[in-house]
């Protein structure tokens, strides 16, 4: 066990992580040169062509220093605000953690919330100054960043340049010397944390854990803590490039387990394996329950592939444990699922996955967040879905989710900065200048004014340098009504919102106005109607398409046209009575992207 070091990479977006681990993995000879490529921990095609990590990825990696073996278990990280639960998962099962910084931006507020998560984990950190190679690198100013926030000393901080393999030995070397190894006991009953799984098609389930304590053989009968379901070890091993398989494996170990499990719903993340036999007395803590911010309704665009799209999504949910979802149905849609995700980047990844792994044509509905309704008789409602808020009448007060939101960003654009966010209801808190030149400002502000587009406006105000990070405070009563769009009077309800009552009238006009663009002109006139209640705040008509039954009347009296049109108005009012108007799916996508 003194050999093995079990560590993380932790940095903002576009930091230099992934870069960072292909030049551990190249310097330790784990990957050759055959198999080697760019970002090769990256293995989904969406990471790839976006160039960001989704998933975390774990891999061993052997590494000689003074004449004896270690072993390091890596796992590389994403740097996105949306997938902070992948770095809380990976900091649990770690006992150090590389701090990467670059020193071209220097540090950013995803930095030092994963740096937070990781001191509250007692995690040994090395701090690492990467991309020095660059023109623009500040390592100076970056340096008193990283002493002021880690309190490390000077000298600590390792120069490095994952593009040109500078430093590399001397992270390895730190790793080996400063993290201290696992500390387990291979003697005691089995505990093993599971920290991910995946589904494979010819083999079911494999999940990915860290033995914390005891030691697992191949065929050992096991079980699985909170379900208590039982299974035989079919096979384990460690992760290298491939699934390497191993006879035994002991204390401090990452590496998978197959047992043949085909249910998705009995392997659990954060789950804890144990022997048949002697089993531990009690599961492994500290593992949080994930809790969605944004929800949003996910529907099949054929109804028939309801079924397909809840197997799909239940194989999705063990690859991404923060996809949580609860079957639900509409008028305008069928039947589909009401899913909870933690950002508008995460919903966004989860239909690309879903399309894409599994062929799943979908629907996505407006996205909003989870408000608490009191109601006149003292009840406690939660809402996710603007359908489930009770009649106006019944409504005591509604309470909606606050965030306090951490910006980073030069001082050049503090002034649109603090202008984006009170449009957005936030209040001023704090402002800290880090530097002469860099200014942390926090803001509370409720959490469905950041779901929309928050973020792309703050990184189009700041020209890409301003880095946002928010974490979950409380409620707080709000002044909140339900906008309902109306085609011809009847109501389409995966287009309903729950909106602040000031923003409502605005909001209301720019969607009739989308609207009328997309739907498609019928044989009668379609309105188009945004509605507070009973109250109609803002109209549009897509007018009809319609014959010129007049053009055969030239000369005479007008009573003839006025005859010939009283009878197509006719016509066309008996056609709106039985026709229904549909919906386009560029329309609910549209409402997503309203500025």
């Amino acid at each position: 066990m003194h050999r093995i070091r079990n560590f993380c990479i932790i940095a903002h977006i576009d930091h230099g992580k992934s870069t960072l681990a292909d030049r551990l993995l190249e310097r330790t000879n784990t990957v050759n040169e055959r198999e080697f490529q760019n970002q090769v921990l990256d293995n989904m095609d969406l990471e790839r062509e976006r160039g960001i990590t989704i998933k975390s990825h774990a891999i061993q990696m052997e590494y000689i220093h003074n004449g004896e073996e270690y072993f390091l278990n890596l796992i590389d990280t994403p740097g996105h605000v949306d997938f902070s639960y992948e770095v809380s998962r990976s900091i649990a099962s770690c006992e150090g953690a590389l701090l990467v910084i670059d020193a071209t931006q220097g540090i950013q507020a995803q930095t030092i919330s994963n740096l937070y998560m990781a001191i509250d984990h007692d995690l040994e950190i090395i701090p690492v100054l990467n991309k020095m190679d660059m023109a623009n690198a500040m390592p100076e100013d970056v340096k008193d960043q990283i002493v002021d926030l880690v309190g490390c000393k000077r000298e600590d901080i390792i120069e490095a340049s994952a593009k040109t393999g500078s430093g590399i030995d001397i992270i390895l070397e730190r790793i080996v010397d400063t993290i201290p190894p696992p500390a387990g006991n291979p003697d005691a009953p089995l505990q093993a944390l599971i920290f991910d799984s995946i589904f494979n098609s010819f083999r079911g389930i494999i999940a990915y854990f860290k033995i914390v304590n005891g030691t697992i053989r191949k065929g050992d009968k096991v079980k699985f803590f909170s379900t208590g379901h039982e299974y035989a070890a079919e096979e384990i091993g460690v992760l290298k490039m491939k699934q390497s398989p191993r006879e035994e494996m002991g204390a401090g170990d990452v590496g998978y387990i197959i047992s043949g499990i085909k249910d998705s719903s009995e392997v659990k993340v954060g789950d804890t394996i144990t022997h048949v036999r002697n089993p531990c007395s009690h599961a492994i803590a500290g593992f949080e329950d994930v809790k969605p911010m944004v929800f949003a309704g996910i529907y099949p665009v054929d109804a028939d592939e309801y079924e397909d799209l809840r197997i799909s999504i239940e194989k999705l949910q063990l690859n991404d444990a923060s996809l949580s979802f609860i079957p639900e149905s509409s008028a305008a849609l069928g039947f589909g699922f009401r899913c909870g995700f933690l950002g508008l980047l995460h919903m966004e990844i989860i239909q690309e996955r879903l399309d894409r792994e599994f062929d799943m044509d979908v629907i996505t509905t407006v996205p909003n967040v989870s408000y608490k309704v009191y109601t006149t008789k003292g009840e406690e409602i939660d809402v996710h879905n603007p359908s489930g808020l009770p009649a106006l009448n019944y409504i005591d007060r509604i309470e909606e989710p606050y965030i306090v939101a951490q910006v980073i960003t030069q001082s050049d654009y503090v002034g649109s900065i603090m202008n984006l966010c009170i449009d957005k209801r936030g209040t001023l808190k704090n402002q800290v200048y880090l530097t002469r030149d860099r200014v942390e400002l926090t803001f509370e502000m409720p959490l469905s004014e950041i779901v929309f587009d928050f973020y792309d406006k703050l990184k189009s105000i700041s020209k890409g340098y301003a880095s946002f990070d928010y974490y979950y405070t409380a409620y707080q009563k709000a002044d909140l009504v339900r906008l309902d769009i109306l085609l011809n009077g009847e109501m389409v309800d995966a287009l309903s919102t729950l909106i602040y009552k000031g923003h409502a009238y605005d909001f209301g006009r720019k969607i009739c106005e989308k609207l009328k663009e997309l739907i498609p002109r019928q044989q009668f006139d379609i309105a188009i109607q945004a509605a507070i209640g009973a109250k109609i705040i803002s109209r549009e008509t897509v007018k009809a398409v319609r014959k010129d039954v007049t053009a055969k009347c030239y000369g005479g009296d007008i009573t003839r046209k006025r005859k010939l049109l009283e009878k197509q108005k006719k016509g066309k009012k008996r056609m709106r009575q039985i026709g229904n108007v549909e919906v386009p799916q560029q329309a609910f996508l549209a409402v997503l992207k309203l500025d």
